[in-house]
């Protein structure tokens, strides 16, 4: 992970430049530079995973044009020999110094060619002016406003902006940003013309593509680790890393110290695949008091986020004390692409694609925002195979009547698709999906209830709810996040669209908690 600001007028000065750096040290926290242009300022802090020695450092420079850029780029080695083949230099072993080039070479038409997570801030020395970008999914954090002289202020996280933009939205997946205008780029959640494959075919390209993804992931001068809840999707890309590496790899699973259901699977995945695998074990007193620091990193009152960001944030803290990793994969984003527990209600396969549609444009509000501020909080940065362009757009391309679940088991494509590799056992490959959030442990969520519940009384709960128009909080534990929320990011609560919920239109689907605690067909899940 690394830190970007960028101001397109000179209503800030080094120090606050600077300043506004630091609010998101953790991101970067081995370098920082401050860089003026002619007309504003950008800004960078490093976290150095490629090309990690000084050379490294950004702002990047190709005559008077300049770059600051939050990614990782995929298959840039070979751009990079393409690019030197047209007489460019390179003096880094940086992904992101191939950036410059690349937009000599292309304009903005770059950013779709890039395979990339990635948010970048970049001068034009040409045309003195300023273009921001980020990449299709919304990986890469990046959020925008108005200073107080009307000039427009890019960063990597919303607590940057705060006190300095009345108004902080976020940067919308697959856009860039020219001349006040935004223009997308791509949009991966509706790739184009439905593809006609049959069921093996589907499952032979997932696999495939799969294993590309984790494969591109692997490329880094630091440490890797990687999460394991004893889930299908992290599991599937522990198992894929640890085959392709041809060593064990280091893995990490968090559980509540009363009753964990998911230790127990993260441990039969990771003995199976021969992981060095390390258990971290969390108490009701651990929960309550991360919570306002979770809340602090978030940015978001959503119940879900916040409840599933809690366990995963304390699994990242003990991650960065006790070892030396820097990089961290995970399994995010396959819900989205092969369904969730509720949408095994989905009425019909045009319903589920829609649905999938909306949670792919979505993402960045929710899980990979967790994601993202759970990791980067701890100065390390997250790489999510499940988000890799090629895959997104090849599964929300498969005729929906294939993904929805006919079959009596979700995600049958995802686990039918590695049914004959021997990389998991039978019992994980094909086990029942448990929230994040209830598998570190039942008692967690019940336990931020119980605290919530106490905190408010009906008449404090009553004014509390009232006080909200936007989006108001409609129990006691949604309230205090969004208390908490407007403690840390007072005003800003439009940055998040609404509460992630299931598709209340759907039958089987009208509920009131987000969890898939609460669906009749919760069923084995949280066994």
């Amino acid at each position: 992970m690394c830190v970007i600001v960028g101001f397109t007028e000179k209503t800030a000065d080094r120090k606050e430049v600077l300043a506004c750096l630091d609010r998101a040290y953790t991101r970067g926290p081995d370098m920082a530079r401050a860089e003026e242009t002619p007309s504003g300022w950008l800004g960078f802090r490093r976290l150095a995973i490629m090309g990690p020695d000084e050379t490294g450092m950004q702002p990047f420079a190709l005559g008077a044009d300049r770059v600051v850029c939050n990614g990782e780029l995929y298959g840039w080695r070979r751009q990079r020999e393409e690019l030197e083949q047209k007489g460019y230099v390179f003096r880094s072993g940086s992904d992101c110094e191939i950036l410059l080039p690349l937009y000599r070479e292309h304009g903005t038409d770059m950013f779709s060619l890039l395979d990339a997570e990635f948010a970048l801030v970049l001068y034009d020395g040409e045309t003195d002016e300023y273009i921001a970008a980020r990449d299709p999914i919304g990986i890469r954090p990046l959020f925008y406003g108005q200073d107080r002289g009307g000039g427009m202020v890019f960063a990597s996280e919303a607590k940057q902006l705060v006190g300095l933009c009345d108004r902080i939205c976020p940067f919308p997946p697959g856009h860039y940003w020219r001349r006040g205008q935004f223009v997308r780029y791509a949009d991966p959640a509706r790739p184009g013309p439905r593809r006609s494959d049959g069921v093996d075919a589907v499952c032979r390209n997932i696999h495939d593509k799969l294993i590309a993804a984790v494969d591109k992931r692997l490329d880094a001068d630091a440490p890797l680790g990687f999460l394991l809840s004893g889930g299908l999707d992290s599991s599937l890309v522990c198992a894929i890393a640890a085959r392709l590496l041809k060593k064990p790899i280091r893995t990490f699973a968090i559980g509540m110290d009363t009753d964990a259901i998911d230790l127990k699977y993260a441990r039969q995945a990771a003995d199976f695949i021969g992981a060095d695998h390390t258990e971290v074990i969390i108490s009701r007193d651990d929960v309550i008091r991360a919570l306002p620091e979770v809340a602090a990193a978030l940015g978001t009152w959503d119940i879900t986020t916040v409840r599933a960001s809690v366990g995963m944030y304390l699994c990242c803290k003990a991650i960065r004390e006790r070892t030396d990793i820097r990089v961290l994969l995970t399994g995010e984003v396959s819900d989205e692409l092969f369904g969730y527990k509720y949408t095994d209600f989905a009425p019909s396969p045009a319903a589920f694609q829609a649905e999938a549609e909306k949670r792919v444009d979505e993402l960045y509000m929710y899980d990979v925002l967790r994601a993202d501020r759970c990791i980067s909080s701890w100065s390390m940065e997250a790489r999510v195979p499940f988000g890799d362009l090629d895959l997104v757009k090849y599964v929300m391309s498969v005729d929906p009547a294939l993904k929805v679940n006919r079959y009596g088991k979700g995600k049958y494509l995802l686990r039918r698709a590695f049914q004959d590799d021997g990389l998991l056992p039978e019992e994980i490959l094909w086990r029942e999906k448990a929230a994040f959030s209830d598998a570190v442990g039942h008692s967690m969520v019940d336990d931020l209830k119980e605290y919530a519940g106490a905190r408010y009384s009906d008449r404090a709960f009553a004014r509390g709810c009232a006080r909200y128009r936007y989006r108001p909080p409609f129990t006691r534990e949604s309230l205090l996040y969004r208390d908490l929320f407007e403690r840390y990011y007072p005003g800003q609560a439009r940055m998040i669209r609404d509460f992630w919920m299931p598709n209340r239109t759907w039958a089987g689907c009208d509920v009131d908690d987000p969890s898939a605690r609460v669906l009749k067909n919760y069923g084995a899940s949280g066994m």
